[in-house]
């Protein structure tokens, strides 16, 4: 098609912006926790949004989790009206990133362009995508000026740590209310030819096992939480692990041991309290009366939620029925069920054409580990049509010397556009 055509040469003309407008973003090391330069990133797309003819407003999450005056949780919403009625296209990237961690050998906050990848915290995860989004919309634009509907472009905070100064805190006050918003596509990192449908269930807890703090001379008046964990540990490796081995899904989890449930041990804590640094004295010598472990429990869409606590109770009460004196508290942290989109619903079967159509391969479908802020759209905002889609590589994120592709985040420009042209543009256009 002549348009259609005339798009995809309009994106790729695009790339030296494309990559100059990655390199920007990662530039501002909105790094979560704690939630620096939140306003700084909306501002900046606020400006190049403004300038093409958006409607931009910045939202606060006033007493979302972590919002403070000294860190307040900001959030950019941008939104262009075409000339008539139709359906609203929503992309929606988070703009916080992790921290860096050690064995750079770049500068995280550079966004150097070298061998065709731009490099950086959040480069992949997912700036990169953010980027892609905002240069396939200013594409279509240009090229179909009358076309029906609505674009939005939201960058939001805290997807890193749950999302809930983001995309919850917008949830819940109708941003992603199926009136307003039709189609959403959130630019996450799961490589240019893949359309993610949803995640796996999460459920985090801290389980506490309590003793009796005695003098470590004579343990024997004491009684030592730290051993009361190990014996939970121990029954987890002997009972709840080789459980979890044998439970599969159908969902097209990506890695392959993510089809899996699994279980993670966050951290562990137990007796006295680290000391400072600078500190260089012995510790004292007492037995440990309470040791603490947060664990991470990812599950499947086939599994029952209360029966994925159900086993971890079960596992405590047996072993408090082999050890004297052994007591226990569980504290539930966070919980998120798992989601997965239809694959015949509107928004997948359009990306998946227009994949074909930019990479001449059938999309493949596939199911993220993890999860992401296609859980607040679903549970909250009621909006079923959400996938995610976007330019990277998802090992990558979280990574030193984290990179995005310069060509993968133009292909996937490229298809981000042709979604736009065909949900929003007029039907004689794309004869």
């Amino acid at each position: 098609m002549e348009t259609d055509a005339r798009l995809l040469e309009a994106v790729a003309a695009r790339e030296g912006d494309l990559v100059a407008l990655t390199q920007a973003l990662i530039r501002i090391p909105t790094l979560n926790p704690p939630g620096r330069n939140y306003r700084e990133i909306c501002e900046l797309l606020a400006g190049r949004l403004e300038g093409k003819g958006f409607t931009v407003e910045l939202v606060r999450a006033h007493g979302a989790p972590a919002d403070s005056d000294r860190y307040p949780r900001w959030n950019l919403v941008a939104r262009r009206t075409g000339g008539r009625p139709g359906d609203c296209v929503h992309f929606n990237s988070h703009h916080d990133v992790v921290e860096t961690g050690h064995g750079w050998t770049v500068d995280p906050f550079g966004g150097e362009l070298r061998d065709g990848r731009v490099y950086g915290r959040g480069a992949c995860d997912m700036k990169g995508g953010l980027a892609a989004s905002v240069i396939a919309a200013e594409a279509f634009l240009d090229t179909h000026p009358d076309f029906a509907g609505a674009i939005e472009i939201s960058a939001t905070a805290d997807e890193e740590s749950g999302g809930y100064g983001g995309v919850a805190y917008l949830a819940e006050r109708g941003w992603f209310d199926p009136a307003r918003v039709q189609h959403v596509i959130i630019p996450e990192p799961l490589n240019k030819d893949r359309i993610c449908l949803g995640h796996r269930g999460v459920w985090w807890a801290e389980i506490e096992t309590h003793g009796r703090i005695a003098h470590g001379s004579m343990p024997f008046l004491g009684d030592c939480a730290v051993r009361h964990m190990g014996a939970v540990l121990a029954e987890m490796e002997d009972t709840l692990f080789p459980l979890l081995a044998t439970k599969r899904t159908a969902m097209p989890v990506v890695p392959e041991g993510a089809r899996q449930s699994t279980l993670n041990i966050n951290a562990i804590h137990g007796g006295e309290r680290e000391q400072e640094a600078d500190y260089t004295g012995l510790p004292a010598p007492c037995v440990p009366d309470r040791c603490r472990i947060t664990i991470d429990r990812r599950y499947l869409i086939e599994e029952d939620p209360a029966e994925v606590k159900a086993e971890v109770t079960a596992l405590m009460e047996r072993v408090r029925a082999r050890r004297p004196g052994f007591s226990y508290e569980i504290r539930e942290l966070f919980e998120v069920q798992p989601t997965m989109t239809d694959r015949d619903a509107p928004v997948v079967t359009t990306v998946a054409a227009a994949i074909e159509r930019v990479l001449a391969r059938q999309a493949d479908y596939v199911v993220s580990p993890g999860t992401y802020d296609q859980k607040h759209i679903d549970r909250i905002g009621r909006l079923k049509n959400c996938i995610a889609y976007g330019p990277g590589i998802l090992d990558l994120a979280h990574q030193p010397d984290e990179w995005v592709g310069v060509q993968d985040m133009v292909d996937s420009a490229k298809v981000m556009a042709l979604t736009l042209a065909e949900l929003l543009a007029p039907v004689q256009g794309r004869s």
